[in-house]
């Protein structure tokens, strides 16, 4: 087409939607920033709306800076502004309340700081990455990728701000999933990979006769015990352990949240395999991902968090139906997913009560 041709009837003569995608990070910034800053704490506390001199001493930041930051957060509906005696003052809105300041329970806090300091740098490196077709982390870092999850817990406050980021997912998105599917029959369940435990916490709240183990590697688990998992969670316990090195204990149910999204289809095969031989029989696992829908089409969530697979691990989102294949391909059967209307949602693969001889078939059979 010659763009010289181009009618007001044939294209729209304000480019609005690309402008906004141009300028999405200067968004994303600026919530960093001020949850950084600590402004929504600042505002809670208070307990009153606030001047911009009042909060910029607060924070230790400049007048002129903290202005304009409070008049973007204001632009994004995250502050609501308030006049008195000719002056502007400001409070939060009840999303920044309870999402946006450190003390809430569902605190997205840590979730937006490490998005910050941590994949907001290795998407600087986003071209690379789909050149070269591998993470980022030794441009971002200066850490090798060899081994990734040496790589994501490159050091104790790495890692505790990576727990803090599931913290945060599961207290939002946990109980969606966990009771996507009716999971009171499985009394016994291995959390692989369970992080910090806000999941396994979900699990036991949502089925009180059930039990949690948690599988992941010993810093991990030392880092769990230290800040997440007290001695009130009765019913969860730890394994230490690299869940593809080392032996996996038997259970009803497997959890694999936000797991299989980090590897490969032959490592998913792997590592599900490996799952399905310890497996009860009549038992199962559940994947909790973000769900591209099949024909590749959105949502965009997922389809952007599949790019972050890309710089930041060796995976990628996928479809139920890949997933349903890697399930599959491992001899689970009778495989069912559920969109659960959030981030995250849930597949459901099963293990037959009486498998057949494998000996006689050449393996698991669907």
């Amino acid at each position: 087409m010659d763009l010289n041709e181009v009618t007001p009837a044939a294209a729209d003569t304000y480019p609005r939607k690309i402008l906004e995608y141009m300028e999405g990070f200067l968004v994303s910034k600026t919530v960093f920033t001020s949850c950084e800053l600590g402004v929504f704490d600042v505002l809670l506390s208070a307990g009153r709306p606030l001047s911009a001199q009042e909060i910029c001493q607060a924070v230790g930041a400049s007048l002129d800076g903290t202005e304009r930051l409070l008049a973007a957060c204001s632009g994004l509906q995250l502050l609501t502004t308030h006049q008195e005696n000719g002056q502007v003052l400001y409070s939060n809105t009840e999303q920044a309340s309870i999402y946006l300041t450190r003390s809430s329970p569902v605190s997205l806090y840590h979730s937006i700081q490490y998005s910050s300091r941590t994949i907001y740098l290795c998407w600087h490196y986003l071209t690379d990455a789909v050149r070269e077709g591998r993470n980022q982390y030794e441009k971002a870092f200066g850490v090798t990728s060899e081994d990734l999850f040496q790589a994501l817990y490159r050091s104790d406050e790495e890692m505790v701000k990576f727990m803090q980021l599931m913290n945060s997912i599961w207290n939002i998105c946990g109980r969606d999933v966990v009771t996507a599917f009716d999971l009171s029959r499985f009394k016994l369940i291995c959390d692989i990979g369970g992080c910090s435990g806000a999941l396994a916490k979900q699990c036991t709240s949502a089925y009180p006769e059930c039990t949690v183990k948690i599988f992941d590697l010993p810093k991990v688990v030392r880092m769990s015990r230290e800040h997440f998992v007290t001695e009130a969670d009765q019913r969860i316990s730890f394994l230490e352990g690299d869940f593809f090195k080392d032996p996996i204990l038997e259970a009803d149910l497997y959890i694999l949240a936000r797991i299989l999204h980090d590897w490969t289809d032959e490592r998913c095969v792997e590592l599900l395999s490996k799952i399905y031989r310890a497996c009860k029989p009549g038992g199962g696992v559940l994947l909790v991902e973000a769900l591209l829908h099949e024909d590749g089409s959105g949502p965009l969530t997922a389809q952007l968090y599949s790019l972050n697979m890309l710089v930041q691990t060796e995976g990628r989102e996928r479809t139920a139906g890949q997933y349903s294949t890697l399930l599959a391909a491992a001899g689970f059967n009778n495989i069912q997913y559920r969109h659960t209307g959030k981030i995250y949602d849930a597949v459901l693969g099963h293990k037959e009560i009486h498998e057949r001889n494998e000996k006689d078939t050449g393996g698991p059979q669907m």
